[in-house]
């Protein structure tokens, strides 16, 4: 049991992330205004590599560099390469909030997944849940509405590949360090967008775009480091609840960006969401049986 200082170190820590992933958000959603998807996604990939190879050898992981090409490390790596194709893919069609929400849904898809794979069984009041967090999927996307396009499923992709991501790193040991999982898929991101980029018409480079994309690489960094700080030792179950933070973070960036609010339907829609998260999370934390917990700790 964590203290209410270090509980509150891992809030603040929390918070931090979430402002600093909405900011990096905010930049490569400017930089798709002139970059294609592939191209944008492999400029900040180059950038991140650096930083993400300097903490592996700042905290001395540079031994352990070997266990990055471990199957399930590397198929994360892949997986998490279409949640970022498809998410900087939508982040230019959908206002901030909007896509921001809809990938928040990824933790009622793991639960819909585990049931699925007979990972875990689900009572009612998780099922109930997880309806209610698919139903506020829909206010959003809007099926039949003038406002539904094709990003909104795009986006709706991103967050089951985030899932699907998510039950894949559960089973990541402790021996492998979080900075080389997280060198090694930041590579397989960069290569699979490149590829991806060759079908792309690519802009030139030398423009302010590329800043953007820079300063969103280290944003996107720092932020990771910041999550890890905020689930070491610390009450999980209390502090992972702020990242829906994100949302309303979004809303005010979107705001003050772009000018997108979003209508009254959009804000129930991502009510529910939120709602349903919460308490789906809630629950994984309190029944001793679940499968589906969150690890005390992320591996170090």
């Amino acid at each position: 049991m964590a203290s209410p200082e270090q509980n509150r170190r891992g809030i603040v820590a929390m918070l931090a992330a979430m402002v600093l992933f909405v900011c990096n958000d905010t930049l490569m959603k400017l930089a798709r205004e002139v970059y294609p998807v592939g191209q944008a996604i492999t400029l900040r990939t180059a950038f991140a590599l650096l930083a993400s190879l300097g903490l592996v050898l700042a905290l001395r992981d540079g031994p352990k560099l070997r266990l990055a090409m471990k199957p399930v490390v590397l198929l994360r790596g892949l997986v998490d390469a279409g949640v970022t194709l498809t998410f900087i893919w939508a982040l230019a069609e959908l206002p901030l909030a909007d896509v921001t929400a809809i990938l928040l849904a990824s933790p009622i898809i793991i639960v819909a997944l585990a049931v699925a794979l007979r990972i875990e069984r689900v009572g009612w009041r998780r099922t109930v849940a997880v309806l209610v967090g698919f139903c506020g999927v829909l206010v959003v996307l809007r099926p039949g509405a003038e406002s539904f396009n094709f990003a909104a499923l795009v986006a709706l992709a991103s967050a089951c590949l985030a899932a699907c991501r998510d039950l894949m790193t559960r089973r990541i040991g402790n021996e492998i360090p979080s900075t080389v999982v997280a060198l090694m898929t930041t590579a397989i991101v960069g290569l699979v967008a490149c590829g991806y980029g060759l079908l792309e018409v690519w802009q030139p480079i030398w423009q302010r775009e590329t800043l953007y994309v820079a300063a969103a690489a280290a944003l996107m960094t720092a932020g990771s480091i910041c999550i890890i700080s905020a689930y070491r030792n610390t009450d999980v179950g209390v502090v992972s609840g702020y990242r829906y933070s994100v949302v309303i973070l979004a809303v005010i960036m979107g705001y003050l960006v772009w000018g997108q609010v979003p209508d009254s339907i959009a804000f129930f829609g991502i009510a529910l969401i939120v709602g349903s998260g919460l308490y789906t999370m809630h629950r994984q934390r309190v029944l001793p049986e679940s499968k589906l917990k969150i690890a005390d700790r992320p591996p170090t």
